[in-house]
């Protein structure tokens, strides 16, 4: 029996290698002589580079950079086992866990340390780019990502703009340059899966806004400077990001480089799943097991475990979903290929508690789950 083990980190608790490793032992009490592929997933938001460098049998490169807040930082990249990918979280520089609560001020993060990673992968000699997009604290239209690869915002006195969405508003021209020609000889990959626009009720600004620190006040403003830096962009380069899906992503970034790059972009899971070989493991496997920190409504968007169980349907494979928690809307899953989704927390707990026993959790709850499953087939 082959028993496939792909979940997604639980975010604060374990990554997604430890998750899989913590189902393992789960499965192995119940089914000692179960042959078991562990294949920890990323849907292009955090753990993307952990996952496919541990895939590919790659390596990291750390890098000082400015962090959101222009305080540095040491970020790091990946390249992949082939030694000529590069895979760069946009989080890594950029991104909300580099600041603390309070401090959150999407009018002022920037995105310039992943223009300083993208750069030091150039200066490397590297021209193949995945870049993963979510987990942003940045509502700045990839502006500043842009300046750290020498294109010039400048204002009506010709003087640099200030980083962040601050400065959108009082860009008058761009000048081009000192942009870094090795952009052009170059492919980026975009992983994400969001499709928000640019701008607009169903952009960057309001949908993802408040949770990098914005007031409604602020949203507007926000949404106001991106329609300024949109218009901008078009005049620049004859692409229109304004409705463009997935410009939204990492507050506005994921328009930046449709503008700028020669890019395509793609569902982070998509891309995780291929580097990973996933489809060559679901070969003969008779269950799949996933997971993630919490399943609801917005698994369905494109997380995780919404790719695996497209994938694993199409093999007539069933899946399994262990959750941190689970949240409403779960039932429109159980159309998509997962067969079902359980809870790890087996009691009154604190969310602190399940946190730190999320590991014990999912061994114990992937233990049942295969005892149930070996009883259906008539096995003890």
């Amino acid at each position: 029996m082959k028993i496939v083990i792909a979940p997604d980190s639980f975010k604060g608790s374990l990554s997604a290698k430890e998750a899989a490793l913590a189902i393992e032992r789960g499965i192995r009490k119940a089914a000692p002589d179960a042959e078991t592929v562990l294949v920890p997933m990323a849907d292009g938001g955090e753990g993307t580079v952990d996952s496919l460098i541990g895939a590919t049998q790659g390596t990291t490169i750390q890098v000082p950079v400015r962090g959101p807040l222009l305080d540095e930082v040491t970020a790091e990249y990946g390249v992949l086992g082939d030694q000529k990918t590069c895979v760069i979280e946009m989080a890594a520089a950029s991104g909300l866990i580099l600041i603390r609560e309070e401090q959150r001020n999407p009018w002022l993060a920037t995105t310039y340390g992943t223009g300083q990673l993208i750069k030091h992968a150039l200066d490397s000699g590297y021209r193949k780019f995945i870049l993963a997009l979510g987990g942003s604290a940045t509502n700045d239209g990839g502006s500043g990502m842009l300046q750290a690869l020498g294109l010039g915002l400048l204002d009506a006195d010709g003087h640099p703009v200030p980083h962040g969405a601050q400065g959108l508003t009082q860009i008058s021209r761009i000048d081009a340059a000192d942009w870094d020609v090795r952009i052009a000889q170059s492919s980026f990959t975009i992983a994400s899966d969001v499709v928000n626009p640019f701008i607009g009720p169903q952009g960057a600004s309001y949908v993802f806004g408040p949770q990098k620190g914005a007031t409604p006040e602020m949203v507007e403003e926000l949404d106001k400077a991106l329609l300024h830096w949109a218009d901008l962009m078009e005049a620049h380069t004859g692409i229109a990001v304004h409705n463009l899906p997935g410009a939204g992503a990492a507050g506005g970034l994921g328009g930046a480089f449709q503008a700028f790059f020669p890019s395509e972009m793609r569902r982070g899971v998509e891309i995780v799943m291929e580097t990973c070989n996933f489809y060559q493991h679901l070969q003969s496997a008779s269950l799949v097991f996933t997971g993630e920190g919490r399943t609801d409504a917005q698994t369905a968007s494109g997380k995780a475990p919404m790719g695996i169980a497209q994938a694993a349907q199409k093999k007539g494979v069933p899946v399994v979903v262990l959750s941190g928690s689970i949240g409403q809307g779960v039932e429109i899953l159980l159309e998509h290929g997962i067969t079902s989704i359980h809870s790890i927390v087996n009691g009154p707990m604190s969310l602190q508690e399940a946190m730190d026993r999320t590991a014990e959790l999912l061994t114990q709850k992937a233990e049942h789950v295969m005892r149930t499953y070996l009883a259906s087939l008539g096995q003890r």
